[in-house]
């Protein structure tokens, strides 16, 4: 009996085509997802907490915030999207740890597969589960009366703007799972940077209730320019300046963040 090996085409210099390595791509994303099901905990992060931070936000808050919870979800809901958004990419990262550690990366190495695959993969299966996500807590805040006044087309883009934002994110989140040790370390770091650049953020208050000295930061804070960006798209209010804003902080971030996620990603896996 003979075996038959089957192998992605190749160049004659051993790189993966961009066709196969597109495929591999697709494939690696799918393994990502399809873990899930294997998984369901991961329902937990990417369903349950989403659920819980517009109830827990609206109801406990917004008596306080606005004089009625109806009042604040309307203003705060938009804010609650970005902030779960961010909070996720920590989870790309700690996914990204685990396989590293637990060597996942190195019987990967070992295939005929684009060196990339498996990296591009992972990010584009957990942008997957970001719009899952976000919307999950938009049906929610329809339920519970939040109105989408800026049009259908306005929240497809608002959707779209997230999802922008939250693929420049991840490699800022790969750098960090290349680097820490291990997925606990991922976590604690990941949670200590975006718990306050959240919240000193447009996203849950009107930034002029603030302090002036903080008001210097969180004018020019991007999950501030997000944050109204995606309120303005949604509500049909002022859009240009924040989503100008929200994409030229992406753009720089993905500009700093790659090539240092790729060198670290070359060197580890």
């Amino acid at each position: 009996m003979t075996a038959t090996t089957i192998t992605a085409p190749v160049t004659p210099s051993g790189r993966v085509r961009p066709g196969a390595g597109l495929r591999q791509t697709v494939t690696m994303a799918w393994r990502s997802l399809v873990a899930v099901k294997h998984n369901p905990l991961e329902l937990v992060d990417y369903s349950i907490t989403p659920i819980m931070f517009v109830l827990l936000f609206t109801y406990v808050m917004g008596g306080q915030m606005a004089g009625s919870p109806d009042a604040y979800l309307k203003y705060a809901l938009p804010g609650i999207i970005v902030q779960n958004t961010l909070f996720m990419t920590i989870y790309t990262a700690m996914a990204l740890n685990t396989d590293l550690t637990k060597g996942v990366f190195d019987r990967l190495r070992s295939l005929p597969i684009a060196r990339s695959a498996p990296l591009i993969g992972r990010i584009t299966a957990d942008l997957a589960k970001h719009v899952w996500a976000i919307v999950l807590m938009i049906a929610l805040g329809l339920a519970l009366g939040f109105r989408v006044t800026g049009g259908f087309g306005g929240l497809l883009l608002g959707v779209l703007l997230i999802v922008v934002f939250a693929a420049a994110v991840s490699w800022c989140a790969v750098l960090i799972g290349m680097l820490a040790g291990d997925a606990e370390k991922v976590q604690a770091f990941g949670f200590t940077l975006i718990f306050p650049i959240t919240f000193t953020s447009s996203a849950f208050v009107v930034v002029d209730t603030m302090p002036g000295w903080l008001q210097a930061w969180v004018n020019v804070n991007p999950v501030t320019h997000l944050s109204d960006a995606f309120r303005g798209l949604l509500l049909g209010g002022e859009i240009g300046r924040p989503v100008m804003w929200s994409l030229v902080w992406a753009a720089g971030i993905a500009l700093v963040f790659c090539p240092l996620a790729m060198r670290a990603y070359r060197a580890k896996a």
